[in-house]
């Protein structure tokens, strides 16, 4: 079980990890890759669904850091002991798997629901390599950003023989 202090610490580390993730986004538009504004993407596909009833940018927001979040308590709760390695080789892992599950399911599904199809790993974009390159950077930087928080944090994750 997740004691209090386990939960809010996972929470801000998750917090703190998605901010990492969204400044990188925009960073890469200044190194010649798209910018990937999940905020305003999840923004137009709340617009996309409710057209009568449209959402700010806030809303988008809060999805996009609330999904960093799950992000985060899923990795103590369910994968910190069954990934090998030490933080710089986890973060990379669990960056890579939620990119590769990204472009494999969620970015098709929001596409999907906003009207638009993406493609898996964006293939039916106008860039699929560099959107992918820009999504495995992302999630890299979130992934690694993740690690350093709950080790600074405290955070074992859960035992598994708990």
């Amino acid at each position: 079980m997740f004691s209090a202090n386990t939960f809010i610490r996972t929470v801000i580390s998750g917090f703190i990890a998605t901010f990492v993730m969204a400044m990188t986004a925009f960073i890469q538009g200044g190194l010649g890759l798209p910018v990937v504004d999940i905020g305003h993407i999840i923004t137009g596909t709340f617009n996309q669904v409710h057209v009568d009833q449209p959402y700010s940018i806030i809303w988008g927001n809060v999805g996009y850091f609330m999904g960093g979040i799950m992000l985060a308590l899923i990795w103590v709760a369910l994968l910190r002991h069954r990934v090998p390695g030490g933080w710089f080789v986890q973060g990379t892992i669990y960056g890579i798997a939620i990119s590769f599950v990204s472009g494999l399911i969620l970015s098709p599904l929001m596409s999907l629901a906003a009207g638009e199809w993406f493609g898996f790993f964006y293939l039916n974009t106008w860039v699929p390599a560099l959107l992918l390159l820009a999504g495995v950077t992302m999630h890299i930087a979130y992934g690694i950003t993740l690690m350093i928080c709950l080790k600074f944090a405290g955070v074992k994750g859960l035992d598994p023989a708990e």
